[in-house]
């Protein structure tokens, strides 16, 4: 099948509309959500087509390709969990396609327990999430196929490496409690689908307690009964299996209730916990974690919107009783805590991460009063994070790091010394050219300062001694509280390795600067989002960074409705976009994958006000005949089960339809790849999207190639 790239395929288009509350929305282009229609299927085969044909003109392409591989071949490396001297971690060697599990014992000999690829040699099967039992000689895993990310959840005997219980289906986003001698655990399941209404099944979650080596019928169901069916569980046992803390969070709203239930005595049972309200029906949220000293640590953002620890006795749970043991820092966010109290220590020390400004600082306390008693020395200015300390108690803590130019490493930190060394390091070796990151500091439409990492070649003056004019790319995403921190990453430095600019806003929508930064952006206020987008990108060109003629802008799932947003609302400001699995159809996008569970997030078309807050953006409906658009590049992935795929087939549609560009030169275009979803891939698959992304961006912004220079970083903590 041929095409001409100057010739859009027809796309199926009717008279399709909803009325809501008294609004008419027309939906012209509705046939596409139904990717079984003969028509839709004809028209994504023609959209395939055309997307070959421009792809053979992306002229980096290949040269991304290759980049792209030699900066994956750093490998990864998982922070270790540790039961007594057992512990496990992930690895990912140069040449593997996703990472393994292994474990190491007393003897320092290290084991393979989960290999993906050994599994499914095609690498399309994923290791989704792991938790060991207290003792260590279990191991509850999950595994999805596809990219569905529909966990399976099976358990294996350490030792042998044998599967003793599983599998058990419906396992999606499923925490693993395990009670103490690992005879049996909580864990969180879906009704079947025959229990629930049609187009439910996603839903209507509960928590059970399931006993090893047990038909799953059998499974006592301990909470969540009569509960909102959009709501997700978690659920934890103390170490010495006395305390139960269950939480719920009605899909992913910025709040949740907590209980806690007392598993021990004579009169108490598992199967039929006796859960105490801690806090309930309260707009914020808290996790509760009960230490070896037997007090009851509270995290929560209640009168604290960037987060504080309290304490308390488990057996007096409620706020009335929590004593600040770390009060909120003003300008740094909470994020994680460990507890070293080993003997060995002349005192017990709390270890803290706070993000300042979207920078990970770690320091230590005293355990007991939170004194401060020093900070880490980090490597660098970057992204730190998933503290893990002995349960059994002891001196040492390992954490991740990463930044823009070190992928992720696991460091090392004794309360006895205070020394932080490397634990391990990415396994490949791998030689970067020099670029530099900067903060920078840039004023909102609203008069909001806002703050954004650049990255660009080290070279960052041109022989007059002035800032050479890039093409740039803006990244952003901006919602569900979700910080963008320094981290390597192999897109950014192929991309500034060739000469571009690569920069990440931190928009108001993530938890950069705690919940009210992420209040923010959502509901209502969801428009401060694209206008700090904006004027970021107005920044940039008056910095003189780039042009509009050179900027691009690039997001996924949430940062795709972004630059969808961004893309109808400002055209002539930017010159390409890539957008990933988006959301787009804000009047519909309820209906389909999780996006019921997100409408705390978005609003909902059910009330008549929130309504005309999703139509006052929604990309799909802000299309209009006649506009030059950017060029843009669509991504989705047919085994994605969070975002539906038809968000970026009508909007592609929506957009050929409309454009007064030209489509050979401003092309609108959709990269539709099967066998894998929204989140975890293989790298070959990372490599194929990567290039495509940007060789694209390259072809569109005129990216010449030309190497940045030697090897080396420069950062630069705050300028501008």
């Amino acid at each position: 099948m041929a095409s001409d790239i100057s010739i859009y395929p027809t796309a199926p288009r009717g008279d399709d509309s909803d009325v809501l509350h008294g609004i008419t929305v027309p939906d012209p282009f509705r046939t596409l959500e139904d990717e079984a229609d003969p028509s839709t299927q004809a028209w994504s085969k023609a959209q395939s087509v055309l997307l070959d044909e421009h792809r053979a003109r992306w002229g980096l392409r290949e040269r991304f390709r290759f980049r792209l591989g030699e900066l994956l071949r750093a490998g990864s490396v998982g922070t270790p969990v540790w039961r007594g001297e057992r512990r496990f971690h992930t690895r990912r060697a140069p040449d593997q396609e996703h990472a393994v599990l292994l474990t190491t014992g007393a003897d320092d000999v290290e084991r393979v327990l989960v290999d993906p690829v050994a599994l499914d040699p095609t690498g399309a099967t994923t290791l989704d999430t792991w938790q060991p039992s207290k003792e260590g000689h279990l191991l509850a895993y999950q595994m999805s196929e596809g990219g569905t990310e529909e966990s399976v959840l099976r358990v294996l005997e350490v030792d042998s490496g044998e599967v003793v219980d599983g599998p058990i289906d419906r396992a999606r986003y499923s925490p693993v409690a395990w009670l103490p001698g690992g005879e049996a655990f909580y864990y969180v399941r879906r009704l079947p689908a025959d229990a629930v209404p049609a187009g439910e099944d996603q839903f209507h979650r509960r928590i059970y307690l399931h006993r090893l080596g047990t038909d799953t019928a059998s499974d006592v169901e301990i909470f969540g009964d009569g509960m909102e069916k959009t709501n997700y569980y978690g659920v934890s046992v103390s170490r010495d299996g006395r305390w139960l803390v269950v939480s719920a969070a009605q899909g992913t709203a910025p709040r949740n209730d907590v209980w806690i239930a007392d598993l021990a005595g004579d009169d108490a049972d598992p199967a039929a916990p006796r859960l105490r309200p801690v806090i309930v029906g309260t707009d914020a949220k808290s996790g509760l974690h009960v230490g070896r000293d037997g007090r009851l640590y509270v995290w929560t953002d209640l009168d604290a919107p960037r987060g504080r620890l309290a304490v308390t006795d488990p057996t007096t749970p409620e706020p009335e009783h929590w004593r600040d043991l770390l009060p909120e820092d003003p300008d740094a966010v909470l994020e994680d805590f460990a507890l070293l109290d080993g003997d060995e220590l002349d005192q017990p020390v709390l270890l803290v991460a706070r993000t300042r400004h979207a920078v990970t600082e770690v320091t230590a306390h005293d355990l007991g009063t939170g004194r401060p008693l020093h900070t880490l020395e980090l490597p660098g200015i970057g992204s730190a994070g998933g503290l893990s300390e002995r349960p059994e108690g002891g001196h040492e803590a390992w954490f991740g790091y990463t930044d823009h130019t070190v992928p992720a490493r696991v460091l090392h930190y004794d309360a006895r010394t205070r020394a932080v060394t490397t634990w391990a390091d990415a396994p490949g070796e791998i030689e970067l050219r020099a670029v530099t990151s900067q903060q920078v500091t840039y004023r909102s439409k609203d008069g909001t300062e806002v703050r954004m990492v650049i990255v660009s070649p080290a070279s960052s003056q041109d022989e007059g001694g002035g800032r050479p004019v890039r093409p740039a790319v803006l990244y952003g995403y901006g919602g569900f509280n979700i910080a963008l921190t320094p981290a390597y990453s192999a897109s950014i430095l192929a991309w500034v390795e060739a000469g571009g600019v690569w920069a990440v806003a931190n928009l108001r929508g993530g938890s950069e600067e705690g919940e009210e930064w992420h209040r923010a952006g959502m509901r209502a206020n969801k428009q401060n989002v694209f206008d700090d987008f904006h004027a970021a990108a107005e920044y940039l060109v008056a910095q003189g960074w780039t042009t509009p003629e050179q900027l691009a802008i690039s997001g996924g799932s949430n940062g795709g409705l972004l630059v969808g947003a961004a893309l109808t609302q400002r055209p002539e400001l930017y010159r390409a976009v890539v957008c990933s699995a988006p959301l787009l159809d804000m009047v519909r996008y309820e209906k389909f994958g999780l996006g019921a569970t997100w409408n705390d997030e978005y609003g909902t078309t059910a009330d008549p006000e929130e309504l005309g807050w999703l139509l006052g953006y929604s990309p799909y409906h802000h299309v209009h005949e006649g506009t030059v658009y950017p060029s843009v590049l669509f991504t989705v992935f047919d085994g994605d089960t969070r975002v539906d795929t038809m968000h970026a087939r009508k909007m592609a549609a929506a957009l050929q339809a409309a454009t007064a560009g030209d489509p050979a030169e401003r092309p609108i275009l959709l990269r539709a790849e099967g066998n894998v979803g929204h989140g975890a891939r293989a790298v070959s698959r990372t490599v194929d999207l990567s290039a495509d992304q940007l060789g694209f961006l390259a072809a569109q912004l005129g990216l010449s190639g030309a190497p940045s220079g030697g090897a080396g970083v420069q950062p630069d903590r705050e300028a501008g």
